[in-house]
């Protein structure tokens, strides 16, 4: 139809929060290094998402064997992206070849967790937060049946006492 005016709606892509470590063969040079993780930061950037930090963990032990290398240089980025843009940088991780192994954690889910968890957390009472009970005062009958009760048990034992001396004699 002439005039009719069609509005396209930009699809809204959600930006999510995720955690992306990776580990780099020990023999790369510390400039090799940097020029990865600023490559990977530019494929965040240029994508639409958000570098939040990069943390280089330094050179550490594995727990097992990675492709012939018993150590590596651990690296943490945390960013905000969206899908297709974790997906690309997974992408680009795997054909990388100093990264030896990596992992993308979705943490906004996580933090919606712990955050659930903290608020029942929160509505429970803690046991040690009560006070203990004061102890309640006997009546006054019951305070002197007490004393009374306490001698009788001393007595007993004296006529079992009796009773063994006669039976040896």
């Amino acid at each position: 139809m002439p005039g009719r005016v069609v509005r396209r709606e930009e699809k809204q892509t959600m930006q999510r929060f995720y955690e992306v470590m990776f580990i780099v063969r020990p023999d790369v040079a510390d400039e090799d290094l940097d020029k990865l993780i600023a490559a990977l930061e530019q494929t965040v950037t240029g994508g639409g998402g958000a570098v939040r930090s990069t943390e280089k963990l330094g050179r550490r032990k594995l727990a097992y064997m990675v492709r012939k290398f018993n150590d590596g240089n651990y690296v943490l980025l945390t960013i905000d992206a969206d899908g297709v843009l974790v997906a690309e940088l997974e992408r680009r991780l795997r054909v990388s070849e100093p990264v030896i192994k990596f992992i993308t954690v979705r943490m906004d889910e996580e933090e919606k967790r712990l955050a659930k968890v903290r608020a029942i957390r929160a509505t429970r009472k803690k046991l040690s937060a009560i006070p203990p009970a004061a102890p309640v005062e006997a009546p006054a009958a019951v305070a002197e049946a007490a004393p009374a009760a306490a001698a009788a048990p001393a007595a007993a034992p004296a006529a079992p006492a009796a009773e063994t001396a006669q039976a040896s004699a």
